[in-house]
């Protein structure tokens, strides 16, 4: 049987473990000195190009796929900005086939465990790259990219700094206790360090010293300082009841879940935001899933009114069952929402229950084999007695 109630001190040992590789000191702030890494691993050919968050204009952030190194100045890995999921852009370029070329990705810890839950789900492969992560101090609302961003960016990296909590991040990420990649093979310390003046580099997997291995790097065995991460981790937690507090149990019957998707316009744009909602044609977007017009009259007879658009609620409950297995809590739905629904906030929530019963933290592991995909004779014994 799956055990729920180790989930978390596991993930948590796994972390540690993952902090504690070998490690180097860079004298420039993290997004210098991933410029000046990456240049290095392009001028000997190691790479081939870099995939990572880059300013592509005034106000405007995007991921791109750069092969030229002049490029590289363009490249803001460490912005607290996430325009989309990356693990969902990975998968589009490696779904068909894997990358020939060696490729640097640069990516949060939450868009390397939707990659990973992707390479389980078939829609993704890892061959040929090189993974480069971050202990996340979070993500600001993408609104913020245009309305105050370097107002609020002081702050940020004050709490990332001390193990804080900004106010101003996603709700998602507020209560993320999983801010730490367990996945990459080179991981910027930067939750608790002065990141204004210098970088800590930790190289956690031999794949990470290979790709380094030349460069003027000199790796040393200490382990990082932890008490911002358990500090950043408590009062991420401290967080939990003010944004779980609106989905009380008792709250999310048919009338609670009504009220709460009452103002869905059926956009969709949570589901294509997703990085795990991978299903390659819709149920909820094809034709019979529509209502024809001799239903709507049947429905108009009976009700006497009838809201529109239709099967706005069967959609958002079909993908909550759909996709908590597998949520990494990027926040991505609840950002691109134009009705302001806390989409995200209830699906963490939710999830975390759902991973919980199984021992499951989606994407820890690429190799760990999602819950609903297997079948375990004592599992579940106390719901079934």
């Amino acid at each position: 049987m799956h055990n729920a109630r180790g989930t978390t001190h596991e993930a948590y040992c796994v972390e540690r473990e993952a902090l504690s590789m070998k490690q180097f000191q860079v004298p420039r702030p993290p997004d210098d000195a991933l410029r000046d890494m990456l240049a290095s691993l392009m001028d000997k050919g190691k790479v081939g190009g870099v995939f990572a968050l880059a300013q592509t204009g005034e106000n405007s952030y995007s991921y791109a796929l750069i092969t030229d190194k002049k490029l590289l100045d363009h490249i803001v890995p460490t912005l607290p900005l996430m325009p989309a999921n990356a693990g969902k852009m990975v998968s589009r370029l490696t779904m068909l086939e894997p990358v020939k070329t060696p490729i640097a990705v640069i990516m949060r810890p939450c868009e390397l465990r939707a990659l990973f839950e992707l390479v389980k789900l078939e829609q993704a492969r890892l061959d040929n790259l090189l993974f480069i992560s971050y202990t996340c101090g979070g993500v600001l609302e993408m609104k913020t990219a245009k309305d105050g961003l370097q107002l609020k960016l002081e702050e940020y990296w004050k709490q990332v700094k001390t193990g804080g909590v900004s106010e101003d991040m996603r709700d998602s990420c507020r209560v993320c206790e999983n801010f730490v990649p367990t996945g990459a093979d080179i991981t910027l310390t930067l939750v608790g360090n002065d990141n204004g003046k210098q970088t800590t580099v930790q190289v956690n997997s031999e794949k990470g010293e290979e790709f380094l291995a030349g460069l003027s790097y000199e790796l040393t065995e200490a382990g990082p300082e932890l008490e911002a991460l358990d500090s950043m981790r408590k009062k991420r937690a401290e967080q939990k009841p003010d944004v779980f507090g609106q989905f009380a149990a008792e709250e999310l019957g048919m009338a609670g879940l009504t009220a709460l998707f009452g103002r869905c316009i059926g956009c969709h744009a949570c589901g294509r935001a997703c990085p795990v909602c991978y299903c390659s044609s819709c149920h909820f977007e094809a034709a019979e899933n529509e209502f024809d017009p001799s239903t709507l009259e049947t429905e108009l007879t009976n009700r006497g009114a009838l809201r529109l658009p239709t099967g706005t609620l069967y959609y958002q409950i079909g993908r909550l069952f759909h996709v908590s297995i597998s949520c990494v809590g990027c926040g991505m739905c609840s950002d691109v929402c134009p009705v302001d629904i806390p989409v995200a906030s209830l699906f963490a929530k939710l999830a975390g229950s759902v991973q919980g019963m199984f021992g499951y933290v989606s994407g820890r592991d690429a190799e760990e084999k999602i819950p609903t995909s297997t079948f375990e004779m004592e599992e579940l014994e106390e719901i079934g007695a």
